[in-house]
């Protein structure tokens, strides 16, 4: 299980600095080439072409990187999910389906920044059923943390495979008097990380989302370019709200999955630290469109949580309510019979 998460927690921090040049077109130096009004590295795998004249002309420039022949790429206006051939199932069932909603969407509501808040929260709201189950699992889990700490007392020690064996089946047992699912907890996070990967390209590869601007900031900007660049000091808040909103969606993610065991609590600790520290540095380089949906899909798990939350709060207290009023009934019966 330890192993799992922190794989998942690895693979998130990849995505977030996008490692590796691979996928980016270089110079003739073998420097990497960027938008310098925005500070957006030219990816070679785009969806279809910039509508912005500069941009344009800087990916024709290069056209020969780019995965497909440039001149036989759409316009973003054009592009439809039968634009270009798929490379590959995650291309044809993730990014393309979800760069086109993203497009249609943003011609819609006249904004592509309002289009990937608005899509960010659709597949959030997908997503609501199996947080709710999630939490359930971490709310189970919490119960059975008295259990769970009697059998690593009583095992304590032991390292035969007799021990282990006997251990790992009264687990199991508590796991089942409990409704608990030893994979519950990791379900979420399977199904969310695709599906972030899948928004990351889809923004990355779609240059029209990069022309547009939100509340007077350019979408393909980054936080470090706006700032040191062109002192638009609105950077300041996009930084802070990711930090802030990424603090609280994973601190609740960490004081609902406890395991018992003090020395993983510890290791799982400092991953979440270490996972503030490094989101709060690759924010600074975090287009302005990806920071949008970062910030408006945890904002979102925030309150989420919150309301659940709420909702379990209500419920136990109305068992606590209900239980000693029907003892209360039985003793009042007995006393008349006495009587």
């Amino acid at each position: 299980m330890k192993k799992i998460k922190i794989g998942i927690l690895f693979l998130f921090i990849l995505g977030l600095t996008a490692c590796g040049n691979s996928n980016y077109i270089v110079d003739e130096e073998g420097a990497l080439v960027e938008y310098e009004k925005t500070g957006q590295v030219l990816q070679k795998d785009i969806l279809c072409k910039p509508e912005n004249k500069d941009l344009d002309e800087l990916y024709a420039k290069y056209g020969d990187q780019t995965k497909i022949n440039y001149d036989d790429l759409p316009l973003c206006s054009e592009f439809s999910l039968s634009s270009n051939e798929s490379d590959g199932i995650w291309e044809g069932i993730f990014v393309k389906p979800l760069s086109f909603l993203i497009l249609k969407l943003g011609y819609l509501v006249n904004s592509f920044g309002l289009s990937v808040i608005l899509i960010g929260l659709a597949i959030r709201l997908i997503l609501l059923p199996i947080s709710r189950k999630t939490m359930k699992q971490s709310s189970n889990m919490k119960k059975a943390q008295p259990e769970i700490a009697r059998l690593e007392k009583k095992y304590a020690g032991k390292t035969d495979n007799e021990a282990m064996l006997q251990k790992s089946q009264e687990m199991m047992l508590v796991y089942k008097k409990y409704n608990i699912s030893p994979f519950g907890s990791c379900l979420l996070a399977f199904i969310q990380l695709p599906l972030f990967f899948a928004f990351l390209q889809a923004i990355n590869r779609t240059p029209v989302i990069f022309e547009d601007t939100f509340l007077g900031l350019t979408l393909g900007q980054t936080p470090m370019k706006g700032l040191f660049e062109y002192h638009q000091w609105a950077y300041i808040i996009i930084i802070g709200l990711i930090i802030l909103t990424t603090y609280l969606s994973f601190r609740n993610s960490m004081s609902t999955t406890q395991t018992g065991n003090q020395d993983m609590e510890r290791q799982m600790q400092f991953i979440f630290k270490f996972m503030i520290i490094m989101i709060s540095v690759a924010s600074l380089y975090l287009s302005t469109a990806i920071a949008l949906y970062w910030i408006a899909t945890n904002g979102f798990v925030v309150l989420q949580n919150f309301i659940f939350k709420k909702i379990d709060l209500r419920e136990e207290n109305k068992d606590r309510i209900i239980v000693p009023h029907k003892e209360k009934k039985k003793d009042k019966g007995k006393k008349k019979k006495g009587l």
